[in-house]
């Protein structure tokens, strides 16, 4: 990977999209973001078939990357129609979640101002559109993702009463394009683990066990557990804490990785650490685990990809992969 000092001042937006089993779909909403003489970037598509959903990672300069959510969310509305969507994982709009993150020389708070501009452009552009902000770009309470999903009862489409639902940018959510979340935070990465088994009261209290509020739980984790491809996976949020207490050595002597910004430590579990103790858990049930999936990258991996790609252009950053854009 090249250097990171190269002038850069990097955002990146994890997309996530109600799509997981139309390629050509996904690509299209890909390729939205991609390919013009600033330098728009598409680092990663993650897909699932049973979950019905797709992670696309983007990343660019700050002042660049709302053009190409914008481009991305804009497709996807036209592509994906939440009447007739089915998925294990919930869900609640067409465009789920647009969560803006620093990488490079960019603060939270600026990535809070991109993301009330990606929501109001949005609004603009596609007339009928529902969203609702968090963290930074939600003035001036700032309310957490995981607070305003529990508010607007994002984990069961089924109870989910639209009529009720006052958008903070846009209208009330209409049927085909639900409800979407735009906001921003430090960086957020998902990092997936699969028990060898179908009992799923099993994956439930192991993910129970896990997550961060729990007594021996790991910081920063929000954790669920899916039926996924005849097994249970236990699908992790992993979110990064600013570091207040400068204990960055403890931290990583634990398991936790950390990295800076803007003369601000933030650290986050890694997933080494997360697959080793939802195996653990899964012992206690007499359960093994069968494969840990990372949904793109770490925090720093995926600001050494973005650099790179930056530098050497997108389909070079693709070979060095060993992999090819679409």
């Amino acid at each position: 990977m090249v250097s990171t000092s190269v002038g850069f001042r990097l955002a990146a937006c994890l997309l996530n999209i109600s799509e997981g089993r139309k390629k050509d779909v996904i690509e299209k909403i890909a390729k939205a973001a991609v390919y013009d003489d600033n330098g728009k970037n598409v680092l990663n598509i993650f897909s699932d078939y049973d979950y019905n959903r797709s992670v696309i990672t983007l990343a660019a300069p700050i002042d660049m990357l709302g053009n190409l959510v914008v481009a991305a969310c804009i497709e996807a509305f036209k592509s994906i129609d939440m009447t007739v969507q089915d998925g294990i994982h919930p869900c609640l709009g067409a465009v789920d979640l647009v969560p803006v993150y620093p990488l490079l020389d960019v603060g939270v708070e600026e990535c809070g101002t991109v993301a009330r501009n990606i929501a109001e452009r949005l609004a603009l552009r596609v007339p009928g559109c529902s969203i609702f902000l968090f963290g930074q770009a939600d003035l001036p309470e700032k309310r957490s993702l995981v607070l305003r999903r529990k508010q607007l009862g994002w984990f069961n489409r089924k109870t989910f009463k639209s009529m009720e639902v006052k958008a903070d940018v846009g209208t009330s959510p209409n049927p085909r394009y639900g409800l979407t979340g735009v906001g921003a935070s430090p960086y957020v990465m998902n990092c997936n683990v699969t028990l060898d088994t179908q009992d799923l009261t099993a994956g439930k209290e192991v993910a129970s066990a896990i997550r961060g509020r729990s007594v021996n739980g790991l910081k920063g984790i929000q954790a669920m557990a899916f039926p996924h491809d005849g097994k249970i996976e236990i699908a992790c949020n992993v979110e990064s804490l600013e570091d207040q207490d400068n204990a960055a050595t403890a931290h990583e002597q634990a398991g936790y990785v950390s990295y800076c910004i803007l003369g601000k430590t933030f650290f986050c579990v890694s997933p080494q650490l997360i697959e080793a103790q939802i195996k653990n858990l899964a012992k206690g049930h007499g359960i093994s685990t069968v494969g840990t999936a990372l949904v793109g990258f770490t925090p720093e991996e995926c600001k050494r990809c973005a650099v790179y790609a930056l530098a050497k252009g997108i389909e070079e950053f693709w070979r060095a992969r060993g992999g090819v854009f679409m």
